[in-house]
């Protein structure tokens, strides 16, 4: 036996034919690096169960996580080049975290060199404690810039996956999350994995909505096995964008008393999370927790031993929301799921939103009358800034002028680069820990930011343009990237002559 099962991990199909060929329902197992060298301890007892996955028939992919929780660890390649060897397909987590993008571009082609194609595409949590303390954030670019960049690597032949975090209570963080989404296929995501939630109907609804906006890509269901301190991390807010509700946290507590600390409850319950995926229509599940060779299996025997139709019952049961929780759709109560019909109260607030502060409305009248291409008041400042740039003591006057205005206005860093205009006028490089500018990165709670006790800027965003019917463009648009050329330099001029993001799309268009 050992020999067939051995034999079955060098004729595994990729990961590519499978999920856009076929109507295989993929497994796939998230693996942690550890904290050392491969040969330590920990790194060998994590690369074992590896080589032992990667002879399972059941494992059509690896997924291996790159400095999950903000917590430096080894290399996801270092893990994947043994297991790609062995005839594995592997999945490398690449974020945005730790590596500008020229430091990206090259591990990229790396990665292309030595044959990996399976890419998870990641903004990234904020860094944590680490060598002498916390590192400092790079974040020069995001998910979809990252994207962007793997569809235009010579020859890398990627097959890139994005991530959703679809489960949010707040409508302000849900819906940017899929006009994101929406923006990350358009950038060249093949597949989708959402992230961890327990709740069957934002299961379902992640697919009513993708199909009703026609975002064809496969998606993966993410099924991370609890335990009672999984369960007590995720409750407190340790995992960015994760939420473990009260309900929950009280069912893992009970059942951690029992004798096994609940683990046959855990497994059976993340097997009907798995049996709800497949029966929605899901393309695959997404195993992660800390778990071993005979965990995977009493959870594949547990699924395999449920009636086709069990999961419809399943997922009545299947329920652990936060109190007031948006979705957008209207719930169907025969089912626990959603129904068709798009939420009424969300309609509603769409036809009468509520107002925009008056500053916003300010900037608004301003950015139209002098920044908009096309208008008097634009030539006019095209004009000022070419005779401006003759003169270096009156440009660096206005500069002067210019950054202080800004900075009583926005906080401005003076980036020279500015997406004040595309982000409602909030500054992404002083109100966003992560300075994000093509739409929100997963990690938000409530609508707070993951670092700092501080409202989300995209949420803030959202709000502001849905008071003029705008909040479904918010993200429409080339990707955005900043030019740290111009760093310190007149954002108006730049704005003006063509110099920043906007002219730069707009030459090459």
């Amino acid at each position: 036996m050992a020999q067939s099962v051995a034999a079955t991990a060098w004729t595994k199909h990729p990961l590519r034919n499978l999920l856009e060929c076929g109507q295989t329902f993929v497994t796939i197992a998230e693996l942690t690096t550890s904290r050392g060298l491969i040969t330590d301890l920990s790194g060998s007892k994590i690369l074992v169960l590896a080589r032992s996955l990667a002879e399972h028939p059941r494992f059509h992919a690896i997924s291996i996580t790159d400095n999950p929780g903000g917590h430096p660890m080894l290399s996801a390649d270092t893990m994947g080049t043994d297991l790609m060897y062995r005839g594995q397909e592997v999945i490398i987590h690449l974020s945005c975290k730790d590596w500008n993008r020229n430091a990206i571009m090259s591990r990229c082609l790396m990665l292309a060199s030595e044959g990996f194609r399976n890419v998870l595409a990641l903004t990234g949590d904020y860094p944590a404690a680490g060598y002498k303390g916390q590192a400092s954030p790079v974040f020069d670019t995001d998910s979809v810039g990252l994207l962007k960049l793997l569809s235009e690597i010579p020859g890398g032949n990627f097959f890139p996956g994005a991530v959703v975090s679809n489960y949010k209570r707040l409508e302000s963080e849900v819906m940017p999350q899929y006009f994101k989404l929406a923006k990350k296929i358009q950038t060249g995501a093949r597949f989708v994995i959402n992230q961890i939630g327990y709740d069957s109907r934002k299961m379902d609804e992640l697919l009513q909505y993708m199909a009703s906006n026609g975002l064809h890509v496969p998606v993966i269901a993410n099924v991370f096995i609890l335990s009672a301190p999984a369960a007590r991390h995720f409750h407190a807010g340790k995992i960015p964008g994760v939420t473990v509700t009260d309900e929950l946290l009280a069912q893992a507590e009970k059942r951690a008393a029992s004798p096994d600390r609940g683990r046959s409850f855990f497994l059976e319950f993340a097997a009907k999370q798995c049996a709800i995926a497949r029966g929605l229509g899901y393309r695959g599940i997404y195993l992660g927790g800390h778990l071993g060779l005979e965990d995977y299996e009493k959870l594949f025997h547990v699924l395999d031993s449920f009636a086709p139709d069990d999961w419809r019952d399943f997922a009545r049961e299947f329920h652990f929301f936060q109190p007031g929780e948006f979705y957008y759709f209207e719930a169907d109560p025969a089912t626990g799921l959603c129904s068709p019909e798009v939420n009424r109260e969300y309609l509603r607030s769409k036809a009468h939103p509520p107002g925009a502060p008056l500053s916003y409305r300010a900037n608004r009248l301003i950015h139209r009358l002098a920044f908009e291409e096309g208008r008097a008041g634009f030539r006019a400042g095209r004009a000022l800034y070419q005779i401006v740039e003759r003169s270096p003591n009156l440009a660096r006057a206005l500069h002067g002028a210019e950054h202080a205005l800004k900075m009583l206005s926005f906080d401005c860093r003076d980036c020279g680069d500015c997406s004040l205009p595309e982000i409602a006028y909030l500054c992404p490089e002083s109100q966003c820990a992560k300075n994000q500018r093509n739409g929100p990165c997963g990690g938000t709670h409530q609508g707070r930011c993951e670092v700092g006790d501080k409202e989300c800027i995209w949420a803030r965003a959202y709000n502001r343009l849905k008071a003029y019917g705008e909040e479904e463009q918010m993200l429409e648009g080339p990707v955005v990237y900043k030019d740290g050329a111009l760093q310190g330099t007149s954002g108006w001029a730049n704005a003006f002559l063509g110099r920043d993001h906007r002219g730069k799309n707009s030459s090459s268009s």
